[in-house]
């Protein structure tokens, strides 16, 4: 029939027919004829849609940055976002009849830079260099709870701030700065390493001076235990040598007391004997003088008896004319001799 046309929306788009201003049929993924002369349609995407962004804003310190990063954005309310934006569409039911689509990008993107701009205005660079997460959660927050959005019906799924990157002149003062704090850790870690390996070395110069003097403590002790030891050798050598002098002068003195002892004795013996021989000799003083030969006769042997009567001869020679040994005497006196 002329002016029948045939519509199909996919799951994700929200289709809308008004039939002399009157909204007829909404709903996702509709399909169905339509009379175009008195028909109008109207189509809202709710699928989730991610939108980059870029920004360039001062922090506080008035240096300029790159904000750049992405959100999510999904339409919860397709009627509510309908009556603020045309989203209608061609007669044809093919594409937009005006830009009113595109706008919705721009007013988010618009809101998400307002939010960022303030943020990033209270930061100085180096914070606002090193703040991406918590600045992308304190942004979203923000624009999630937005009346806008709420008039919109449209809901923020997710927002991610990706990098905050200065000017390149900026930037390259940063990396000089940053390359000469490196650098100068470095000579810090440089320095350090020194210090580190002289205190080492001086610990190990006190363990070793330590040890040096314990060592030499040891020594000193043994030596003290050898001299000690020696000492009391001596000591004890001195009171040998004291206890064999002390036992040597007893034994003089023993012998000295023996010696006068024998001495006495001895003299007393030479006193007896000489008392004895004086008896004796007083005694054969008075004696007749044959009677002593006599008694000396009697102790001789023959031998003895002959020498003497040879002396008493012998004394006696002047008034002997002649005297005769037989060869038998001499013979037995000189064989005795040789027995």
């Amino acid at each position: 029939m002329l002016g029948m046309r045939y519509i199909k929306a996919d799951p994700n788009t929200y289709l809308m027919q008004y039939r002399h201003g009157k909204l007829r049929q909404a709903g996702k993924g509709l399909s169905f004829w339509y009379f175009a002369p008195v028909s109008s349609l109207a189509a809202i995407p709710t699928a989730s849609t991610e939108v980059s962004f870029a920004f360039r804003e001062l922090t506080a310190d008035f240096q300029e940055v790159t904000i750049q990063g992405q959100y999510v954005y999904q339409v919860q309310d397709p009627q509510r976002l309908a009556q603020l934006l045309n989203y209608n569409l061609k007669p044809d039911g093919a594409s937009y009849a005006t830009d009113d689509p595109q706008k919705l990008q721009e007013r988010i993107t618009n809101l998400v830079g307002k939010q960022v701009r303030a943020e990033i205005q209270q930061l100085k660079l180096r914070a606002a260099m090193q703040a991406g997460d918590a600045l992308s959660y304190r942004v979203r927050e923000t624009v999630a709870v937005s009346e806008l959005l709420e008039a919109l019906g449209v809901a923020l799924l997710e927002l991610a701030i990706v990098s905050v990157r200065p000017q390149p002149d900026t930037s390259r003062a940063l990396e000089a700065e940053a390359r000469e704090a490196l650098l100068q850790e470095a000579d810090d870690a440089v320095s350090r390493r020194r210090n580190a390996a002289v205190e080492n070395e001086r610990a190990i110069r006190e363990n070793e001076l330590k040890t040096e003097l314990v060592v030499e403590e040891k020594r000193r002790g043994i030596e003290e235990a050898k001299l000690d030891a020696q000492r009391a050798v001596q000591t004890k050598a001195q009171v040998i040598s004291e206890e064999k002098l002390e036992g040597r002068i007893k034994l003089e003195e023993r012998k000295s007391t023996l010696v006068e002892q024998s001495g006495h004795n001895a003299k007393v013996e030479a006193d007896s004997r000489a008392y004895g021989v004086r008896a004796i000799v007083e005694a054969l003083g008075q004696a007749n003088e044959r009677v002593l030969e006599g008694l000396l006769s009697a102790q001789m042997s023959p031998e003895q008896l002959i020498s003497s009567a040879f002396r008493g001869i012998a004394g006696n020679a002047e008034r002997i004319g002649q005297l005769n040994i037989s060869p038998d005497l001499l013979e037995s006196l000189t064989d005795k001799k040789r027995r």
